[in-house]
């Protein structure tokens, strides 16, 4: 089967967009928000949603998502409520991704947590802390559910290994176009381009680019290079000043991303 956020991508580039890709940690700051606030970024053009559940060690993200997954998990938040979520979400037609490190899904059971996915609606997971080569068990139990699993490629990665993770995503390859954790940046990666473009030499799946992005003007700069733009931390910092906020925010990054790939 196609691959639900591939052909969500695919339909915004075709009308010389880049696609718009947001996170939001599940529960923050309950659950009822998460799906109010998931429904405004859908409503204000938001192609894909990444939930995020929250974990006790987020050892590759940033102060805002740190923050905001410590506060989730001691309101009672569990993988039940993401799965809740989700299911809410994807009731809207847009395709919902789960991105969790890879603990969570080994205690829950590979199996059990693909088949929970799929029954809840989710599209598919992120699994930032996973290499392909250690994920055998993962890529079996997305491959019997039909679900999107998406690896994370970074300006270090050699061409090798570059090559053999772009072939085992599914969705699309998540460039993480900095190294280090997530968080705002006043600006753009200059490597963020440059690995773009030596993805592509080894896939035809859709790149996206994430960390950093907090301004329609960035998402747009991403936009003219890459398949789509994925904003998070700067969702949830607006979120903390409330909806009409979130909402702002949300409509500066639809503009910037709207006929972004006419630049090239």
């Amino acid at each position: 089967m196609t691959s639900p956020t591939t052909a969500a991508i695919a339909k915004r580039n075709a009308d010389g967009d880049a696609a718009l890709i947001g996170y939001l940690t599940a529960g923050y700051p309950d659950v009822d928000t998460t799906v109010r606030a998931g429904k405004q970024l859908i409503a204000a053009g938001f192609d894909i949603l990444e939930i995020g559940l929250p974990y006790s060690d987020p050892g590759m993200d940033g102060a805002v998502i740190q923050h905001t997954g410590a506060a989730a998990l001691a309101a009672g938040t569990r993988t039940n409520h993401v799965l809740s979520i989700v299911e809410q979400l994807a009731a809207t037609g847009a395709p919902i991704l789960v991105m969790t490190y890879y603990n969570p899904i080994f205690r829950y059971g590979e199996q059990r947590f693909a088949r929970d996915l799929a029954a809840a609606g989710g599209a598919g997971t992120i699994t930032p802390d996973l290499i392909p080569d250690e994920a055998g068990a993962w890529i079996e139990a997305t491959d019997e559910f039909d679900l999107d699993r998406i690896f994370l490629v970074a300006p270090s990665s050699t061409p090798e290994r570059l090559a053999m993770t772009a072939q085992q995503c599914r969705g699309f390859v998540y460039a993480a176009s900095t190294m280090g954790v997530t968080g705002e940046r006043r600006e753009v990666d200059s490597t963020a381009e440059e690995l773009v473009a030596r993805t592509r030499e080894a896939t035809d799946t859709p790149v996206c680019v994430g960390l950093g992005v907090s301004s329609g003007t960035q998402a747009r700069e991403i936009g003219s290079f890459a398949d789509g733009v994925i904003v998070g931390s700067a969702l949830l910092r607006a979120l903390d000043d409330g909806m009409d906020r979130l909402g702002d925010l949300a409509s500066d990054l639809a503009a910037g991303c709207r006929g972004a790939r006419q630049q090239r």
